[in-house]
């Protein structure tokens, strides 16, 4: 019989996790025991410290449905998010740089042409993104799908306005035959996490800035390349110091010009002043 005390229980639970079956399983469950029994004796946990901290992820699961995922935005704060990319993301430095995805991504938005608008509806200045997807040595990487979004100049994603049951400010584009991209949408915002949740509450209490700078989001998946999850961060914007989700690079940030009514990038034309942004992303090849 093990007789538990305070000296003996790390190992004990260390003991019994190792028996998982999976080894990669055992490695991170064993770990896992011992870096929260450390945690716990080098800030002296009280039991009702314990008590609202299991209160308090019990609340981020029940504020948490299919279109906001609560877990995700804690670990976008904590840092963890942006280690964990960074960690699986070790790309050669000519490539585009990996961030956050962030937890208002949608599946299945749609299909746009070159140089469409997927802002229709929401007001906010017309924006034209426009660049070339290629591999590390400069080659165009035709067909790469973009899928794009953002929120709105209220900093609000689609699956934070109600009664939305329509894509909105959301969808995918593709590259031509010279890796040539083209989308229309509006300027984005800067715009704070939500913070009527777990997640907000526990910011507010901190001096923590809760916002994020003004950025559009992009999943690119090319088969034959490593995924690319990223944002674009507007030059000048609020924030880019002191983003609450840690997702800025410089190599992210890039200017949006201001135009005059008249020719666009797609080969149309616009009657508003407007702004205009080139990007190239650069993949890199699956070893």
């Amino acid at each position: 019989m093990h007789l538990v005390t305070e000296e003996n229980i790390t190992e004990l639970a260390v003991e019994r996790w190792a028996t998982a079956r999976d080894p990669r399983l055992a490695e991170v469950m064993t770990a896992l025991v011992r870096h929260l029994h450390d945690f716990a004796r080098e800030v002296r946990l009280t039991e009702d410290e314990w008590m609202s901290a299991v209160q308090w992820l019990t609340a981020t699961g029940q504020i948490s449905t299919e279109k906001r995922e609560e877990f995700i935005l804690a670990s976008d704060v904590l840092g963890l998010s942006m280690l964990v990319v960074q960690m699986n993301h070790r790309l050669d430095p000519r490539a585009t740089p990996a961030t956050v995805l962030g937890p208002f991504h949608i599946e299945g938005s749609p299909e746009l042409g070159h140089g469409e608008d997927m802002s229709e509806g929401p007001p906010g200045t017309p924006l034209y993104l426009h660049g070339r997807v290629t591999d590390l040595d400069g080659a165009p990487v035709a067909g790469a799908v973009l899928d794009v979004w953002q929120a709105d100049t209220e900093g609000a994603y689609e699956s934070q306005v109600p009664d939305i049951d329509e894509a909105r400010l959301r969808a995918k584009y593709t590259t031509d035959d010279d890796g040539r991209y083209c989308l229309r949408t509006i300027a984005p915002l800067g715009y704070t996490i939500p913070m009527d949740g777990p997640v907000g509450d526990l910011v507010s209490r901190t001096e923590i800035s809760h916002f994020r700078p003004a950025h559009i989001h992009f999943l690119i998946n090319v088969p034959g390349f490593e995924p690319l999850i990223t944002h674009l961060f507007q030059e000048g914007a609020q924030y880019l110091d002191s983003d609450v989700v840690f997702g800025t690079k410089q190599e992210l940030v890039t200017s949006f010009e201001e135009r005059e009514p008249g020719a666009t990038p797609d080969g149309g034309s616009i009657d508003v002043p407007w702004l205009e942004s080139r990007y190239d992303f650069v993949l890199q090849r699956r070893a």
